[in-house]
């Protein structure tokens, strides 16, 4: 609820969540000599650290979850730089900024006749049946699956039970093979989510009537 203009610096600004730090880490993620250092809430980081090979979520470079720490720089910047509050307009500081606006009333009204927003179902990323190692999309699911769970018992697939017509208690006969042969693409790339199943039919047929 602030001006984002009005920061001294982009880089106080979450790239994931697009609010302020709260807390800051420091993320190093090397790959070869390639090396990008970019900064995430620790909310916002929390997950990616819970799977196999870490990934930076900015740049997607693998990253050592050892290499996490706080960047005191940008904490600093919080603390001493002040912003006018949009609601009240009072100044405060960076770093007490989320808990004022928490509190404000002013704010809470504007947020009360904010429009409302559709909760739109996560189909990008899913949690393995097995371990629950979070964040996975589909590729990194077929491949965390294969290395770490082999010769365990098969259970629903996430990708399938996540989607529109997904049955989520069906279990295939074979779950790897499941996955290998029914998800080597990601479905966002050929699937309009917004239109029915007949709906997608039409336009399939149409699209290859106009390519032939």
């Amino acid at each position: 609820m602030i001006n984002l203009k009005q920061f001294p610096s982009p880089h106080l600004i979450n790239p994931t969540c697009m609010s302020l730090f709260s807390p800051t880490l420091h993320g190093v993620c090397n790959m070869f000599v390639s090396v990008c250092v970019h900064s995430f809430c620790g909310d916002c980081l929390q997950p990616c650290l819970q799977v196999t090979s870490p990934l930076c979520p900015l740049c997607r470079m693998p990253f050592d979850p050892k290499k996490v720490d706080k960047s005191p720089s940008v904490e600093k910047q919080l603390s001493s730089y002040k912003a006018p509050c949009r609601g009240c307009s009072k100044k405060v500081t960076l770093v007490k900024m989320r808990s004022h606006i928490s509190s404000c009333t002013k704010v809470q009204e504007q947020m009360a006749n904010c429009p409302k927003f559709i909760n739109i179902p996560n189909r990008s990323t899913f949690v393995c049946p097995y371990c629950g190692a979070r964040n996975l999309d589909q590729q990194e699911l077929v491949k965390h699956s294969m290395e770490n769970h082999r010769n365990d018992p098969n259970k629903v697939c996430p990708v399938c039970s996540a989607m529109p017509w997904g049955d989520p208690s069906y279990k295939s006969s074979n779950f790897l093979q499941h996955l290998l042969h029914r998800h080597k693409f990601s479905y966002d790339t050929f699937v309009d989510y917004s239109i029915d199943e007949e709906a997608a039919l039409q336009a399939a047929l149409t699209l290859s009537l106009s390519e032939n």
